[in-house]
């Protein structure tokens, strides 16, 4: 008996049918995992506390030397100018610190309130120095006279500077550290008026 002719299309339909049902009881594997949209990529979105460390620390990096000299460069600068302006307007949180206290204000402002012969020491020595270099002996003699009178006015008002001053830090301020606020008096008197610093905060003739 010749036997049954099995048809082509059952062969390929066959093979097809196996290839799909094996494909499809294959396990599915991906490396994909979904994250968080709010973490970076890769990582889970870390804690508040880690957070906060990982922000301590890049606060405490080191700086580099250049950006360190940079950064003192520029606070000293600023410092300056706030000390500089300070001395023209008297404001005291910025003013030196031989400058600084209740004590000093009132030294400067009993010193600018008056006239002082040595003040005017930078002018008349200029005057004095003119006249001795002319080669004429009595314009000399008359300068070295016109030096010992300058010199012994100066000394003259700055010993009742010094009395009066010392009296007066003792009266008004009995309880302050008083430590060379009169020597600071003398040597503001040496400077003119206009090139004072601080700059001076009364009138001449007003009361301190």
């Amino acid at each position: 008996m010749r036997p049954h002719p099995v048809p082509l299309g059952f062969v390929f339909r066959s093979r097809a049918k196996t290839d799909k049902t094996a494909a499809e009881q294959a396990p599915v594997t991906t490396t994909k995992q979904a994250r968080d949209p709010q973490a970076p990529k890769g990582r889970a979105t870390p804690k508040r506390s880690e957070a906060q460390s990982q922000r301590r620390s890049v606060a405490n990096t080191p700086m580099t030397r250049k950006d360190a000299a940079k950064r003192n460069r520029d606070e000293r600068r600023a410092a300056l100018e706030r000390q500089r302006q300070a001395l023209a307007s008297g404001d005291e949180r910025y003013l030196p610190v031989r400058d600084k206290g209740p004590v000093r204000r009132f030294v400067r402002n009993y010193v600018d309130s008056r006239f002082h012969i040595a003040e005017f020491f930078l002018p008349m020595a200029v005057v004095i120095l003119v006249l001795s270099m002319v080669r004429v002996p009595q314009l000399q003699n008359v300068a070295l006279l016109l030096w010992l009178f300058v010199i012994a006015l100066i000394l003259l008002d700055s010993s009742l500077l010094f009395i009066r001053l010392k009296k007066e830090l003792r009266t008004r301020f009995p309880d302050e550290p008083k430590r060379g606020a009169v020597a600071y008096g003398l040597m503001r008197t040496l400077q003119m008026r206009r090139l004072r610093l601080p700059k001076p905060q009364v009138k001449r003739g007003e009361r301190p």
